[in-house]
């Protein structure tokens, strides 16, 4: 029979596989904000909220604070990195407002963790104090990163387009909101159950609206390049009637 370790082990190395996707899983929209040269209305927040997830999460799972968490290491250390080039692409393709404001919010982040870290690992002297001290506020931070699509739900329901809210980001965050419930459940941890089952629920929501507005955001993208298509023959007839009207002329200037 298979020990919970082991069970517990297997599970975590799903869980960083998925999550390895679930950070991957905004590379589509930065291809797009890439080549059109502009964030237009994808919001900032729910890599904000990634980041700073992730850095408190190492934290909680290095050996002088939560003990036996490696797995949580490596998968939130890799998410670390790559949420950074995305908010450093962000704020290439921002203008000057957001910019600024993107920086500021990655300094206090920053700042914040350091200052958490500093201050547990000199003025708390236990692993189990240390871990519900961290293990707390990551739950405060997991939960974010989870909600942080709430506000892009929002803009979902007021036009009736996912345009804006990316597939495979709601599908990963799903599946590893799945997986580490899971893992935590083996051998339980509350501070790891509480915030993955909360993502998987609003992950779960998030692939509902998907489901609900995807018919009428694909028409509305049809009904844009349709417009856009009459646009420009419009253009063509006005620009082509003055180069006609002036051929006209020059044959009747002929004539007389």
């Amino acid at each position: 029979m298979v020990s919970a370790d082991i069970a517990r082990t297997a599970v975590g190395i799903l869980g960083n596989i998925i999550a390895f996707f679930l950070f991957l899983s905004p590379v589509p929209t930065f291809v797009t904000i890439w080549k059109k040269g502009s964030v237009e209305q994808y919001s900032p927040i729910p890599y904000l909220a990634t980041f700073i997830n992730c850095m408190v999460w190492v934290l909680y799972g290095l050996p002088m604070v939560h003990p036996h968490s490696t797995l949580v290491v490596t998968i939130n250390g890799t998410g670390c990195v790559i949420e950074l080039v995305y908010l450093i692409l962000y704020i290439v393709f921002s203008n000057r407002g957001n910019r600024l404001r993107v920086i500021m919010i990655v300094i206090v982040e920053i700042i914040f963790v350091a200052v958490l870290a500093l201050l547990t690992l000199t003025m708390v002297h236990t692993t189990g104090r240390r871990s519900m001290i961290v293990g707390t506020i990551c739950i405060l931070f997991n939960i974010m990163m989870y909600a942080s699509p709430l506000s892009v739900m929002k803009l979902v329901i007021r036009t009736k387009s996912v345009e804006y809210m990316p597939f495979f980001l709601s599908f990963a965050a799903f599946g590893n909101g799945l997986a580490w419930t899971t893992y935590a459940l083996i051998r339980f941890d509350l501070f790891i159950t509480v915030p993955n089952g909360l993502g998987t629920l609003f992950a779960a929501a998030q692939l509902t609206l998907y489901a609900m507005f995807y018919k009428s955001t694909q028409r509305q993208i049809a009904e844009r390049k349709q417009g856009k298509v009459e646009m420009d023959l419009a253009q063509v007839v006005v620009t082509a009637e003055p180069i006609e009207k002036a051929h006209n002329g020059g044959h009747e200037a002929r004539r007389t």
